[in-house]
């Protein structure tokens, strides 16, 4: 099974994050490159904000002056990772989300913060790979079903 190092940042004070969650966060990461066969060790950013601040990173990214649950920056180029020279670790890219609007949605579905940032992280993560639910249905499907079989997989439950 492929490790993945998570360099984990908060930048939020709003909504307190539950204990563990970088593990978990960790966790899904490895389980989404083995559901994906992929072996290699990896290397991933994952930086919690607050609304304002997604906020204005989907406006200078996206051309969205929305709030957004999650950001993904992939690093990856047709199936072509950069390896950090100094690990040997492929490097997968940049994921931010917004504790608050993580927190919200936990509310609205009536799951734990814990089970949605862990969703947030491995949807990210399949983004990170290749993935675009925003291409159509179908691969808005199987995206989902590859996002809840790492959940099942690590018994992170609604």
């Amino acid at each position: 099974m492929p490790k993945v190092k998570v360099f984990f940042s908060n930048r939020q004070k709003e909504v307190k994050l539950p204990d563990g969650l970088r593990t978990n966060i960790r966790k899904c990461c490895e389980a989404a490159l083995e559901e994906e066969n992929i072996e290699d060790n990896a290397e991933v950013s994952v930086t919690i904000v607050n609304n304002d601040a997604i906020q204005k990173m989907n406006m200078e990214y996206r051309n969205k002056n929305s709030v957004t649950d999650v950001l993904s920056f992939p690093l990856c180029d047709d199936g072509n990772f950069d390896v950090n020279p100094d690990t040997g670790c492929i490097m997968l890219g940049d994921i931010v989300i917004s504790a608050q609007r993580a927190e919200e949605q936990a509310e609205k579905y009536g799951h734990s913060l814990m089970r949605e940032l862990c969703f947030l992280a491995s949807h990210s993560v399949f983004h990170l790979l290749g993935y675009d639910h925003e291409l159509g249905k179908k691969e808005e499907k199987i995206m989902f079903e590859k996002q809840e079989k790492v959940l099942d997989k690590l018994g992170i439950k609604r």
